[in-house]
């Protein structure tokens, strides 16, 4: 038995693909074990089953760190503990927190002898006292002292503190020395980082915060398949019971996998989805315009990154370049040039492909 290129041809990805011919008497396909199984047309939607991981998408994902070095006095929240924005996370003690406070009474401090010292110069150069360049410079310094103290509130602000407490502590000039940490976003606590009694720097993490509506699945697609991604009417998870949408579809092939990611948008409400559980999702594929077909799931190979059939004819064998555009364990829905009623090889297909790999090697 042996294989000869067929001259006609398919296009696919920029270059043409040949159809190959192996020709067989019929003693030689029985010697082989070759059975063969009907073509039949298909304009349904078929599906793709492909295993997933539910992730937070990373603009609703928030770690919320300690403003300020210090020791963590308590932690208000536990993991999987729903929270609202301002709510309160943690309590911290910071003798940074305290000199902040003292910058800023003393630039309070500063910024008021200044507008006294402005007030009283244009007093004076009202009654002509004093030269217009002194009252530049009073001016001046009046406005580098409001700068200041500004500045040493907007220090407060990111240590921490609100605007309130920060007013009130302009109004009564009173140091504290504990700070509330609260929550920036409402969502869910994923992590605790810190623990109580511990001490920490600045910017140390003490708690992530997650919105999970709407939630994202990274989904693992067989590069085989990848070509039908862009068919996908939706995406189910039968274990939730959930529809979701595919909005994304990577670039890039996994080299120990070789899989392509997709990433599919579920809005969960009640249903139980969590961050890293692992899921089977399965893809809604439609077929559009171009001819689909079913085929039995064995009867599609792959070889050099394409999908074949062994199509029978007269002859013997011909291997017809296919796209899968979704599978099954028992039924494959492929798109290429077949026909209703034709027959292809379900058995014996490693004979017919050995040949298949020995004619493109030469």
């Amino acid at each position: 038995m042996y294989l000869s290129v067929h001259a006609q041809g398919a296009e696919t990805n920029g270059r043409a693909v040949q159809e190959i011919t192996a020709p067989l008497s019929e003693e030689q396909i029985r010697a082989a074990g070759i059975e063969t199984q009907p073509v039949e047309p298909e304009a349904g939607v078929g599906e793709i089953v492909v295993p997933g991981v539910v992730s937070v998408p990373p603009q609703q994902l928030r770690i919320v760190a300690a403003p300020a070095a210090g020791l963590v006095e308590t932690l208000l929240v536990a993991p999987d503990e729903d929270v609202k924005q301002g709510d309160p996370i943690a309590t911290l003690k910071s003798s940074e927190l305290v000199e902040s406070q003292r910058a800023f009474l003393h630039a309070k401090s500063d910024a008021d002898l200044a507008a006294e010292k402005l007030r009283r110069d244009e007093q004076l150069f009202r009654e002509h006292i004093i030269a217009e360049r002194r009252l530049i410079v009073t001016r001046a310094e009046a406005g580098q002292a409001r700068a200041t103290l500004d500045e040493r509130a907007q220090i407060l602000a990111l240590a921490g503190m609100t605007e309130p407490e920060i007013n009130a502590l302009r109004k009564d000039r009173k140091l504290a020395s504990s700070l509330m940490v609260r929550a920036p976003i409402g969502g869910t606590i994923l992590q605790r980082h810190g623990t109580t009694g511990e001490r920490v720097a600045a910017s140390a993490p003490l708690v992530t915060i997650a919105r999970l509506d709407p939630i994202w699945v990274n989904l693992q697609v067989p590069l085989s398949r990848a070509v039908a991604l862009d068919s996908v009417e939706r995406v189910h998870l039968a274990a939730a019971g959930l529809d979701g949408t595919l909005i994304r579809v990577g670039h890039t092939v996994d080299t120990a996998t070789q899989s392509v990611t997709a990433v599919a948008e579920f809005r969960p409400g009640r249903s139980p989805l969590r961050p890293g559980q692992a899921v089977q999702a399965i893809l809604r594929v439609k077929g559009g315009g171009a001819s689909q077909w079913r085929v039995p799931a064995d009867a599609v190979v792959s070889h050099l990154n394409r999908n074949w059939v062994f199509l029978r004819i007269p002859e013997g064998f011909r291997a017809v370049p296919v796209t899968l555009v979704s599978e099954t364990p028992q039924f494959a829905s492929v798109q290429g040039a077949l026909a209703a009623g034709q027959r292809v090889a379900t058995r014996g297909l490693l004979t017919l492909l050995a040949e298949m790999a020995e004619i493109e090697s030469k």
